[in-house]
């Protein structure tokens, strides 16, 4: 089977990596891919907003399958257009990706499916989201109800934080913005994956990812700075509980609305007091969350994504390996605020059993690499424990030539507690 992968990051990048080892892999085309990416597959210049564009693709190279990688394409209805056109594909359709695409649909679908979460109001208005505020009180958080790349979100410490978040969603909007205000929860964050297929959902596995830009969880929000997998905080138990309580009710609630989900179901989790509660959903895999299920993941990619597209899970499962896995952001210096573009990656290492490199932000300029994004390398390992995992990615971080990048020094250091 020909497959043709949406995507240009380090997620797409770990993607085509697992992909490429398919025994049911004819070739692997990437759009528009990396150069990372093209180490396996032929990447290809392909606007995924061009939808004609991509369906006269597939249909010229035979294609098979889609994969699709990011969000944006899902919202914008890709999906859709390659399921009109007879092409199998990984990925919800729009109606469906409003699970990530409304953060305001997502809350009231727990409302309908009694789905724990967090207590909320939605707002279209200014003066009004604000009065609401006053009387509830910090800390309490604000929320872009449209996609903001992970980072749309202000957990507000403060009356006046929280205020200043709503001015800044509503500042030069456009008719119709939105912004979601809800109660502060707390307890630890954790994610579950599944993998859905319109009735059912199995499990994909759980991680933790560090958001913060700098050691000790300090600094602005990023899109991820490292990740590790499994979650320790995900016993069997709260996994059960999960599945149960938010997963397939998820589902049974977006088959009621006629938009069954078919993909990756990714849930951001608060593990509360009073059990798991949806923070929220994304509807591809996290970035950089994506590279450590892979590089666990002992089972063939291919042929399960395949049978997510085409409502045949039943009786799928999937193989792990039981050693963790560990990835640390490299990142241009500045990130995630302003950087400079296109300095030189002057050498990567070689990779062992257990390791890999995967380009998130990468380029080449005349023949050479270059980083030319915020979150440029995602330097993975796995290994017996979680120590010896951190030990891994971090050596090889630090023989990694790139004077313009820096990470975090402390990933995962909540399991190594």
């Amino acid at each position: 089977m020909d497959v043709l992968l949406i995507g240009s990051g380090g997620r797409e990048h770990a993607l085509a990596w697992k992909l490429a080892r398919s025994p049911d892999l004819g070739k692997l085309f990437a759009a528009p891919g990396n150069p990372g990416i093209a180490a396996v597959a032929e990447c290809v210049a392909l606007d995924p907003a061009d939808h004609d564009a991509v369906i006269a693709f597939c249909r010229e190279k035979g294609i098979g399958f889609v994969v699709v990688g990011p969000e944006v394409p899902l919202v914008a209805g890709l999906a859709d257009a390659l399921t009109d056109a007879s092409i199998p594909v990984f990925g919800p359709s729009a109606a469906a990706a409003r699970l990530e695409g409304s953060k305001g649909f997502t809350k009231d679908l727990c409302t309908l499916q009694n789905i724990p979460t967090a207590r909320y109001q939605r707002f279209t208005e200014s003066d009004a989201a604000k009065d609401y505020i006053q009387r509830e009180g910090a800390p309490i958080v604000v929320k872009a109800d449209g996609l903001a790349a992970g980072k749309g979100v202000t957990v507000a410490a403060t009356i006046e934080e929280a205020l200043a978040a709503i001015d800044d969603c509503f500042a030069g909007a456009q008719a119709g913005v939105e912004v979601v205000v809800e109660e502060c929860m707390e307890g630890p964050e954790a994610s579950l994956f599944c993998l859905c297929d319109g009735e059912r959902a199995i499990l994909f596995g759980t991680a933790e990812d560090h958001k913060r830009a700098y050691d000790g969880d300090k600094g602005p929000n990023t899109g991820g700075m490292g990740a590790y997998s499994p979650s320790y905080l995900m016993t069997p138990e709260m996994t059960e509980r999960a599945m149960a309580e938010i997963v397939r009710p998820t589902l049974a609630g977006m088959r009621a609305h006629g938009a069954p989900f078919r993909g990756v179901l990714y849930a951001g989790l608060m593990l509360t007091k009073d059990g798991p509660k949806l923070i929220e959903y994304n509807v591809r895999f996290g970035d950089p969350e994506c590279q450590v299920l892979m590089m666990r993941l002992e089972s063939d990619l291919l042929p399960v994504l395949f049978a997510a597209a085409t409502g045949s899970l039943d009786g799928v499962s999937l193989d792990w390996s039981n050693e963790p896995a560990v990835t640390v952001v490299l990142a241009s210096k500045g990130y995630p605020g302003a950087y400079e573009k296109n300095t030189p990656i002057r050498s990567l290492p070689d990779v062992g059993e257990g390791e890999m490199i995967f380009h998130a932000g990468t380029s080449l300029i005349h023949g050479e690499l270059a980083a030319n994004g915020g979150r440029v390398l995602n330097v993975t390992a796995r290994a017996a424990d979680v120590a010896q995992a951190v030990e891994k990615a971090y050596a090889l971080v630090d023989r990694v030539e790139w004077s313009e990048g820096f990470c975090r020094r402390d990933i995962a250091h909540r399991a190594r507690h």
